[in-house]
């Protein structure tokens, strides 16, 4: 299919599926600003409320080329700004002013806060009887640990999935993404969209609680449920414990990954490495077979990798119906055309009149296409534009600008 084809009734009077939902942004860092990014490609109005004097997520490093930080422009394009200072009486006023307006709350501060503030769901339900709350937090609104900090990596280290990261015999590691961020913002996003349904069926707002942790569980392929039972699951590096070939072999120019399923796939591996004859051995003929005998069947592999270049290895597993790959840099993998064709990379105009190439959004729709529309904004900029929609300019107070 061209990408034509696709969009061929593709509308263009709506930002994106979500067009009229209006979401108010109260986040920090990752997490939270993740979730509402994900609606606000989806084309609801994100209104990000951040403090007047506030840099939240303005992190190095920045962009080359430009002044904007990576981690700013990343999370929260597609939104407006206002500056509002939630600790004071004028920006909890304004504040709860905007949550009349709106559909869906999501903050990521920890249990309590905004409740102390006067903003918090009770307060926000007093003025909007069906609004959807949601709340990211590390750990989640009730439970022994509810109360403490969480970031991105200690989640990571309480939830179990650094200690299946890395070599056997190797030490922890972390993921080089904020994983418990990503996964938790996801799941933000969808908790939203789920309450905005029930919503609609029975006029019924409600509170969404969505933890770091449990979406980093929820994320782990099941394998809690092995450890609960009594089977803890072992640090494998880049192997699996039910198919093998699957691993990282380095080739002329660099390393491959190679993964084989199904027989069929084996006996395809075979032919290609030049050994037909094991597609049927005793020890290569079936999965259960290549993993009892895990090493000599990498070792051949091994064997044939190292005749080419990984890009040979990748053209020739393909055409045999064998999956692999070359492990690639990012820099490799923008430079893509099947990247750019799928626009993952969108040059984007930023407020200092610079260009940046950001990360599109993932999903793709033919009838309401998504799209980076705006970078991110200015701390602010948006204040008069969208508190005059419930505060004449003349009466804004000291809590925002």
């Amino acid at each position: 299919m061209e990408r034509e084809e696709f969009y061929a009734e593709a509308r263009t009077d709506r930002a994106g599926p979500l067009d009229g939902i209006r979401v108010l942004d109260a986040t920090r860092v990752w997490s939270g600003p993740q979730a509402t990014c994900v609606l606000a490609d989806l084309g609801a109005d994100v209104i990000r409320v951040e403090l007047p004097s506030g840099r939240d997520g303005d992190l190095p490093p920045r962009i080359p080329g430009t002044t904007s930080s990576w981690f700013r422009e990343t999370v929260n394009r597609n939104k407006r700004s206002v500056g509002l200072d939630l600790r004071s009486p004028d920006g909890q006023e304004a504040f709860l002013g905007l949550v009349r307006t709106a559909d869906v709350v999501v903050e990521n501060y920890r249990p309590g806060t905004l409740d102390r503030w006067g903003v918090g769901y009770r307060a926000c339900r007093e003025v909007r009887a069906d609004i959807v709350f949601v709340s990211i937090t590390g750990w989640g609104q009730y439970g022994p640990g509810a109360d403490r900090p969480g970031y991105d990596p200690v989640v990571q280290a309480a939830g179990g999935w650094m200690s299946l990261n890395g070599e056997p015999g190797g030490a922890a590691m972390r993921a080089p993404t904020f994983l418990a961020d990503e996964l938790a913002g996801l799941h933000g996003a969808i908790g939203a969209l789920a309450a905005l349904r029930h919503r609609s069926e029975t006029g019924e707002g409600q509170h969404v609680d969505v933890s770091m942790l449990d979406s980093l569980l929820f994320g782990s392929c099941g394998l809690p449920t092995l450890a609960a039972a009594g089977e803890q699951p072992r640090r494998q590096g880049n192997e699996t414990d039910f198919v093998v070939p699957a691993n990282v072999f380095p080739c002329q120019d660099g390393p491959v990954y190679l993964a084989v399923a199904m027989n069929r796939q084996w006996r395809a591996l075979a032919a290609l490495a030049g050994r037909p004859e094991l597609a049927t051995a005793p020890g290569y003929d079936t999965a259960s077979a290549r993993l009892a005998n895990r090493d000599a069947v990498n070792a051949v592999v091994a064997d044939w990798c190292r005749r080419h270049t990984a890009a040979e290895v990748a053209e020739l597993a393909a055409a045999a119906g064998v999956t692999a790959s070359p492990v690639r840099s990012l820099a490799q993998v923008v430079a893509d055309p099947h990247v750019l064709a799928r626009e993952m990379v969108q040059p984007t105009v930023l407020r200092d009149g610079s260009t940046a190439p950001l990360v599109g959004p993932a999903v793709k729709f033919s009838r309401t296409p998504t799209r980076v529309r705006t970078p991110a904004p200015v701390v602010g900029e948006h204040s008069e534009e969208v508190l005059g929609e419930t505060v004449p300019v003349g009466e804004m107070g000291e809590g925002f600008r």
